[in-house]
């Protein structure tokens, strides 16, 4: 266990970070003048950017996992991806907010975000069921309100109050869980509650009974089937980039405890676990790709994606082998940029034209090529077409499942890949065949949101052409939490 105060001190280092800028920004916010208060965005920006350098220069990815801080966290690789993507993820959604009129000069909406990035850091290594519990609260409370951020709104208040009710319920099924982990084994650590269970003393019964509670949590952290309705309605009456912070770093923090606590907490019945997240996983693809069939909002089409696309990802959890966490891992970082790429573009296509119909997006390679080529590069990247990231994602999670002796897990996510590609291929095809009787006019794209694209462009093209350097990162970090 870590108990050097300097190691102390780094392995928290982002928390650390984003504690001083929430104050940083709080007391900008109160002093500020209203029209000096437009400079909040890029304030909150520049300092994520910051957290993000330090983190990286200063706190390498461990060889070896080690807990620290009296066995409440764990510092390992990780933790140390999933921080990087939360940070990463913030500072891109704080440029696309910064574009919107409704966000910008609202200094309470860029620290609700901040709170619930440092909630996703301290999610990513938590190794006590208390810690895990106050993070994963710490995440959502702030999400609930960005949510239903927009007052004035009745859709985006309709979505904070869904949003709020159904966490609510999913968190104390979790808590019911945790509570009963904690009266078999008489601990609260992860990696003590494993070796009480390891021991063979608790019921399978019992144990059986607190994984199905606590996946009921994760599966909505995650918005994975049959604890999926809330994100149609979500996503569809949120802001538009907080729809994609939803859909990105928070799924990709869901995915981070769901990975840990499975593999660490449950190994010895992981076969169990295992069939029961396929069945998760089925679900999802099936549920996702077959109600984004139908949709004519590309909002609540890309909430249906992003269930399809967690039921990829939890293929990958599901073969619990080294290659189907890595493929996770790399699945998720490509994830980060696509999704949220394509949520950048929805944000500035409806402020400009006032709609999320898909039909409004006739005519927009003419309106804005710029704007059409992210969108074709962040769609393919979806529809797992190469080189883009997205392809590699789904080859590894599908291969991961031949592995595992569940190769009939991977010809369904084929199948189901093939059937998203219809209606990804679908907004293509009215952003560049259909015409418009306004596509004479520009499509005006702000700096903050050109930027922003720029990097999830980069990112997607980067991550699918030079895929071997991130991957390797991946695998590192799976093989420390596997054989932790």
């Amino acid at each position: 266990m870590i108990t050097d105060f300097t190691a102390l001190t780094l392995s928290i280092l982002p928390e650390i970070g984003l504690l001083i800028l929430i104050l940083v920004v709080l007391g900008a916010d109160l002093a500020w003048s209203r029209k000096r208060q437009s400079n909040l965005g890029m304030l909150v920006f520049i300092g994520l950017l910051v957290i993000l350098a330090a983190s990286l220069v200063f706190v390498k990815q461990p060889e070896s996992g080690s807990l620290t801080w009296g066995g409440m966290l764990r510092l390992d690789g990780t933790n140390y991806i999933f921080r990087l993507l939360a940070l990463i993820g913030g500072a891109i959604t704080v440029l696309f907010a910064m574009d919107h009129e409704n966000l910008a000069r609202r200094g309470e909406f860029y620290l609700l975000l901040l709170v619930s990035i440092l909630g996703m850091c301290f999610m990513t290594s938590a190794a006590d069921l208390i810690m895990l519990y106050l993070a994963i609260e710490t995440t959502s409370l702030p999400l609930y309100i960005l949510a239903g951020f927009l007052i004035n709104e009745p859709k985006s208040v309709e979505a904070g109050v869904k949003y709020l009710l159904f966490g609510a319920m999913s968190s104390a099924v979790m808590l019911f869980g945790f509570s009963w982990l904690f009266g078999f084994t008489g601990t609260t650590q992860l990696y003590e509650i494993s070796a009480a269970l390891t021991a063979g003393s608790i019921p399978l019964v019992a144990v059986g009974t607190a994984v199905m509670m606590i996946l009921v949590g994760f599966a909505f952290k995650i918005s994975a089937a049959p604890l999926h309705f809330w994100a149609p309605d979500v996503y569809e009456g949120a802001p538009t980039p907080v729809a994609g912070f939803l859909s990105t770093a928070s799924k990709a923090a869901g995915f981070a405890v769901l990975m840990r606590f499975m593999l660490v907490v449950f190994p010895d019945i992981a076969n169990i676990w295992g069939w029961m997240l396929a069945a998760v996983a089925t679900l999802s693809m099936i549920i996702g790709n077959y109600l984004a069939l139908t949709q004519k909002n590309i909002k609540r089409l890309l909430a249906y994606s992003s269930i399809a696309q967690a039921g990829y990802m939890v293929i990958g959890v599901a073969a619990h082998n080294t290659l189907g966490i890595s493929g996770t891992m790399y699945y998720l970082m490509a994830y980060l940029v696509t999704n949220l790429a394509a949520f950048g573009i929805v944000s500035v296509v409806g402020r400009t034209i006032g709609s999320d119909d898909i039909a409004s997006y006739a005519g927009l390679s003419r309106r804005s090529p710029k704007l059409a080529l992210a969108m074709l590069v962040a769609i393919l990247s979806l529809g797992g077409i190469p080189p883009f990231a997205g392809f590699f994602g789904k080859l590894l999670v599908f291969t991961s499942a031949v592995q595992a002796d569940m190769v009939w897990l991977a010809v369904v996510g084929a199948a189901n890949a093939i059937v998203g590609l219809y209606y990804y291929l679908n907004i293509l095809k009215v952003i560049y065949l259909y015409r418009s009787e306004d596509e004479v006019k520009v499509m005006p794209v702000h700096l903050n949101s050109s930027a922003a694209l720029v990097i999830c462009v980069v990112g997607i093209l980067v991550l699918g052409v030079m895929m071997a350097p991130w991957f390797n990162m991946a695998s590192s970090a799976a093989i420390s939490l596997i054989h932790y």
